[in-house]
């Protein structure tokens, strides 16, 4: 039986209160990463700090799981714009990193000593949920301690053009990040456990996924409440529902449903994630 998994750590980085981009996104170690990668690396200090590990020996052992769709679309087009008026020579050796997709997640490992498996999702809206869901395999199958997962995507000029073109309005512009591990080694350091994380799964359409996730039965939904309150959130969209489910089971919800991807609120044509998170059991730290 797989060993359950929790949520014991929570941290926003988007604009209000507590969290001024201009301010946040600047000064030291900020010069040279994109705006996303920006984003992700405070994020997961807040998130790590909430639950406790911030500098902890832990994150020698841990994994960052990163979903975003256009966190590096901006350099991309920055690099295609530059050799299109002239060549690939003019191209910044420090800008050429920026064009992996996988860069927020590496700076991020980099900033806390993380040595642990390291992805980055970029498969549609339902990516956000795919990362949390990927962050407890990694923990299940021993490969991780601990595991950091980030939802972001930046408000840039490359992005608000995509948008557009889409007939968007509003998107978010910042990142959620949550900390999983498993419920055994959060009581035995005294971790408050926010949220367990329960079925999980995928599917062709809405009603395929929910059934999978085991979540028919759940009443309490978060599936298109992130993007009434930040826009269209791509991406992060499944890691901000997880961050409002734990705000949620707070409030003494017993179980939060939430859903992502196609017939969802932010159809993307994707396949559609599910996945149900449950209040903390007595005993649970």
């Amino acid at each position: 039986m797989r060993e359950p998994a929790a949520i014991t750590g929570v941290g926003w980085a988007v604009a209000g209160p507590g969290f001024d981009p201009a301010a946040e996104l600047a000064g030291r170690g900020m010069r040279h990463k994109d705006r996303a990668s920006r984003f992700a690396v405070r994020v997961a200090r807040r998130a790590l700090a909430d639950a406790g590990l911030l500098g902890a020996p832990e994150l020698d052992g841990a994994a960052v799981v990163v979903s975003s769709n256009f966190g590096n679309l901006e350099p991309v087009c920055d690099s295609v714009a530059t050799i299109a008026a002239g060549d690939s020579r003019e191209l910044s050796p420090i800008r050429v990193t920026h064009l992996s997709s996988a860069v927020a997640a590496s700076w991020v490992a980099l900033e806390h000593g993380v040595r642990g498996p390291n992805l980055t999702l970029c498969n549609g809206a339902s990516s956000g949920l795919d990362a949390v869901a990927a962050a407890r395999n990694l923990i299940a199958a021993g490969r991780a301690t601990v595991a950091l997962v980030i939802g972001v995507e930046p408000d840039t000029p490359a992005v608000a053009r995509l948008h557009t073109e889409s007939a968007g309005t509003r998107w978010i512009d910042g990142a959620v990040g949550l900390v999983v591990e498993p419920v055994r080694r959060a009581e035995e350091r005294g971790a408050r456990v926010r949220a367990r994380l329960a079925g999980f799964g995928k599917g062709p359409d809405e009603r395929s996924a929910v059934r999978a996730a085991d979540g028919t039965a759940v009443r309490r939904r978060v599936a298109d409440g992130p993007s009434v309150r930040f826009g269209r959130c791509s991406g992060a969209l499944g890691v901000v529902q997880c961050a409002l489910a734990v705000e949620l089971l707070a409030d003494g919800t017993g179980a939060v449903l939430a859903v992502a991807g196609a017939g969802s609120g932010e159809c993307d044509g994707t396949s559609v994630s599910a996945l149900v998170l449950t209040a903390p059991r007595r005993g649970d730290s």
